[in-house]
């Protein structure tokens, strides 16, 4: 499979969402998560989906190597807004193996996600079992109270 890359839309998209949020507006599920830059150390906010599963919460990096998991990755520690509500929280990432359940959960509960990754050629169908596929591919993360 040839590397994926981000839409050129991509940016702007994120932009708008992150505005809307400080707008106070909650826009559908997303959520935005602001952590240190690994290299600047300044914040860096990106609108996400997090979902429910088995009673924590989740996110799934949209595409192989993606800027905001590796500051996650590196940070640890963050913020999750949602309109004007933000909580701290410790960013956990999960092995490839323990990522398995949740990429198949993510398939079912995250509509908008699988059309980004069928619109980005990580999936075709967007099935559970090709979303478990990409385990040790795509960063997947859960969100702990901090």
């Amino acid at each position: 499979m040839s590397e994926i890359h981000p839409p050129r839309w991509l940016k702007t998209m994120n932009k708008l969402m992150i505005a809307v949020q400080k707008l106070g507006i909650p826009a559908g599920p997303s959520m935005v998560l602001t952590v240190p830059g690994r290299k600047s150390g300044q914040p860096r906010s990106t609108p996400m989906t997090p979902f429910d599963h088995d009673g924590d919460l989740y996110t799934v990096a949209g595409y192989p190597g993606a800027d905001w998991a590796a500051n996650a990755r590196a940070a640890g520690l963050g913020t999750l807004a949602r309109g004007r509500r933000s909580r701290r929280v410790r960013i956990v990432e999960l092995s490839p193996a323990d990522s398995k359940p949740v990429l198949r959960a993510f398939a079912e509960k995250v509509p908008v996600g699988v059309g980004f990754a069928k619109r980005s050629g990580l999936v075709t169908a967007g099935t559970p079992d090709e979303f478990e596929s990409l385990a040790g591919r795509l960063a997947v993360f859960r969100f702990d109270p901090a």
